[in-house]
């Protein structure tokens, strides 16, 4: 018997995680999407409405993330039933907050739980990647691992591996009210990379891998940077040099763009100057002619939860 309603939550998240381009993210508290699914009057998915922050996107199943993502779920699992999805969106579009793979996290697991399938997070990320497929153009999972794990996740092809994250290592991800679409970003990759810098962000990766497994901050700091996708992206983020500089200079470890931008993120030991980080971040956006937003949170944030069954 399936239940009437259920709702799920999905966090914001930070994609790409400076060095770690496609394969590295972590979860942002604070901040995402819900999707409620229940019972249907007509065979298949379909979305029933769409409203918060961008109510403009695809209602049609097979273009929206959160659609997509609950057929490819009922197509492994042979379900037939008629389902319905409301959906709210909390993730600003095209923020570079994992705003699209949010959607469909939170929507296959209130399916999953809907459905009485009892799938873990890691068995329902496939039909959570269909979903991010269809707004990327590509399935990668920098955003949907740590939405649907929580904390610092690294996608090696289909495995997913939890990270440890260092005591206090804290995330300031400043949205500035604009816009960078993820095909525009990925245009900008287009040329080949020479191998010098290429060795270089793989020798950061590691850094920055070692230094969470060995609770040392300073060497992840060091691998918190990005030699080849920042030098090519920044231009699409009005003020990108003056907001990393500002968080710098106010003691962040680094800043790099989240996910395909304008969001940056920045990375702090604790809380203590993440307020005067954020501030004068978002005082660099102001002098390029940007208002914006903050977060601040753990990076080791919790992942994707039901909210309400009804």
């Amino acid at each position: 018997m399936h239940k009437p309603s259920v709702t799920a939550f999905a966090p914001a998240s930070v994609g790409n995680v400076a060095s770690g381009f496609d394969i590295l993210g972590h979860a942002l508290a604070g901040q995402g999407d819900r999707v409620t699914v229940r019972g249907g009057t007509r065979p298949g998915v379909r979305i029933r409405r769409i409203e918060g922050l961008n109510d403009q996107l695809p209602i049609t199943t097979e273009r929206n993330t959160a659609g997509r993502a609950v057929q490819s779920l009922m197509e492994a699992f042979d379900q037939d039933v008629p389902i319905e999805l409301d959906i709210h969106k909390g993730i600003p579009l095209a923020s570079g907050l994992g705003g699209s793979a949010a959607s469909a996290v939170a929507a296959v697991v209130a399916a999953n739980a809907w459905l009485g399938l009892k799938l873990s997070p890691r068995e329902l990320y496939p039909f959570a990647l269909a979903g991010e497929a269809v707004a990327s153009g590509s399935a990668h999972g920098d955003n949907i691992a740590p939405q649907l794990l929580g904390g610092l996740v690294l996608v090696a092809e289909d495995e997913l591996i939890e990270l440890p994250v260092p005591e206090g290592l804290t995330a300031v991800a400043v949205h500035p009210h604009c816009q960078v679409r993820t095909a525009e970003a990925r245009a900008m990759l287009q040329q080949p990379f020479e191998l010098k810098p290429v060795i270089q962000q793989t020798t950061y990766l590691a850094q920055l891998i070692a230094g969470c497994y060995r609770n040392d901050l300073p060497l992840v700091a060091r691998g918190l940077k990005d030699v080849l996708i920042e030098p090519r992206r920044s231009s699409l983020i009005p003020g990108f040099e003056a907001v990393q500089q500002a968080a710098l200079e106010h003691g962040a470890l680094a800043a790099a763009i989240s996910g395909a931008g304008p969001t940056v993120c920045a990375w702090l030991d604790g809380l203590d100057s993440a307020q005067a980080v954020a501030g004068a971040m978002q005082a660099a956006f102001k002098q390029h002619g940007l208002d914006s937003e903050h977060l601040i949170c753990p990076v080791d944030s919790p992942g994707a939860c039901i909210e309400v069954i009804d």
